[in-house]
Formats: C-alpha cells, sequence, structure tokens
C-alpha cells in the first residue's frame, strides 16, 4: 500500500479504527414529512479558463477560492471552488473536452431576457443581504471596469445585471421570501396549463417519510428523467449497490 493509499485508508475510518460506513454517518434520526432541499449547495458550471474564472469571482465579486483539485471520477479535469456563503459555493468544471465558443440560445442566453435550450442556465443570480449591500456590489464591478444594468426593482426583490467570463449572464440581487398569494398570476397559470387544484398541490407538496428499510432502485422509466450514460454504462451504475458505490470515489483532501 503507498503512502496516498494508506492515508486514503486512515481518512475513511471510524475513531475504532474499521472503514467508516454510510451507515455509521446514519443516525436514525426522523426528518419532518416536510422535508425538501434548504439551499444550493454549489452549482457547478463549465469553463475552459479555471484561472480566470477564479479572479473574476475573487477580484470583481469578492468571493474567496476554497478548492481546486482534480475533480473525482473524471478523468484530466479539474473542479474549483468559490464561497458565495458559509455551505453555499460556486463551482467550475474544466474538461479539454469543452467545447470554447458558446452557441447562443442553445448554450448561452447572453443576457436574463434572450431564449436559451431547455434546461440550460438562462442566468445565475446571487444574493446579498441589504440594499445598501447591493449599491456596494454595483460600484466594485463598475470600479472592475465591467458595465452594470441597475438597480431594477422586480418587487419582491431589486436586481443588478452584468456580464462574466465566458459569457455567463449574472445578477445580483437582494430580496425578501416570496408571498405565493400574491406571486402566481392566474393567467400565467393558466398558460402553464396548471388548473387551480395542481396550483393547490404545487404550493403544497406532499410530505414523505423515510421508511425503515431502503427503497431499492428502481428499474429505468423512460418517461422519467435519467442521466445520460451510454445504456449499458448506465445499467451498470445503478446497479451498483449503494454500499459498493460509496467507495468508488476520492474523498480525501489533495493536501495533508
Amino acid at each position: 500500500m503507498t503512502a496516498i493509499d494508506t492515508q486514503h485508508a486512515l481518512d475513511r475510518t471510524t475513531d475504532e479504527g474499521s472503514p467508516r460506513r454510510p451507515e455509521d454517518l446514519d443516525t436514525g434520526a426522523v426528518p419532518a414529512p416536510d422535508l425538501h432541499p434548504g439551499g444550493v449547495n454549489h452549482l457547478a458550471l463549465a469553463t475552459c479558463d479555471m484561472k480566470a474564472q477564479l479572479e473574476f469571482w475573487g477580484d470583481v465579486l469578492g468571493c474567496p477560492t476554497k478548492g481546486l483539485f482534480w475533480m473525482h471520477g473524471v478523468e484530466d479535469t479539474f473542479h474549483g471552488f468559490v464561497e458565495l456563503s458559509p455551505g453555499c459555493w460556486l463551482s467550475f468544471v474544466q474538461s479539454p473536452a469543452n467545447p470554447p465558443e458558446p452557441v447562443w440560445g442553445v448554450s448561452h442566453a447572453g443576457n436574463a431576457a434572450s431564449p436559451v435550450t431547455a434546461g440550460a442556465m438562462q442566468h445565475v443570480a446571487v444574493d446579498v443581504g441589504s440594499f445598501d449591500e447591493l449599491l456596494t456590489m454595483r460600484d466594485r464591478i463598475r470600479s472592475r471596469g465591467i458595465q452594470v444594468m441597475g438597480p431594477i426593482d422586480h418587487g419582491f426583490c431589486q436586481s443588478i445585471y452584468f456580464a462574466g467570463p465566458e459569457n455567463l449572464s449574472l445578477e445580483v440581487c437582494f430580496g425578501e421570501a416570496l408571498d405565493e398569494s400574491r406571486w402566481i398570476d392566474p393567467e400565467v397559470r393558466d398558460l402553464c396549463g396548471i388548473d387551480a387544484e395542481q396550483m393547490e398541490r404545487l404550493k403544497h407538496p406532499a410530505g414523505f417519510t423515510r421508511p425503515d428499510d431502503p427503497v431499492a432502485q428502481p428499474e429505468l422509466d423512460e418517461s422519467k428523467p435519467s442521466m445520460r450514460y451510454p445504456r449499458p454504462v448506465l445499467d451498470a451504475i445503478m446497479s451498483t449497490p449503494d454500499a459498493e458505490m460509496w467507495d468508488r470515489v476520492e474523498n480525501t483532501p489533495p493536501v495533508p
């Protein structure tokens, strides 16, 4: 066993020296049935120039770099992280296979109002804690020679808009909680094919209680979303037991 393998094994152990398993982290706590994701852990964006992205987010927006390492389980690919807030990051994935040029209206929108392929990121908005902070961010961005549109008052938030490296369409905003009684437009609801009963269900999603035994991996249903891999690869991934998948990628920091 090499020194790296030994460190890897040590970092995968419990205090008692045995390998750390998923069940070691499972406390048996029962979350509330209305559990849902509580925020964005990280939003991953493709890049061909990691340094330019980290420089922009650090110098222009003040976000510190928190991680830069080989992407786990992906050959020849870097993964970088800048911090937006504790527990919330923007990440960049640099692969030699990333196409360098945008296809307007397909891969990139170019601004917060233009069309782009369904499922692609139209624009990304990051948050500040007050209107004064929003104005400070506007001035910081402009001080770096970058044009800013706004602020604009959307009612539930106030926003500024600008561009980032590799044609990112960006927004900084300050806002408040959305009141669904005021911000769900019946006309738009109807145009989306959502009736009043369906909207009530969307406003109040059904809860879920975790069963005593893990739910089995379902068979592939072509009518439901699935990750895009060649079918034999997808089948192999989805048939791998969870306990085995746990050990498939590196999980130790690159610097001891």
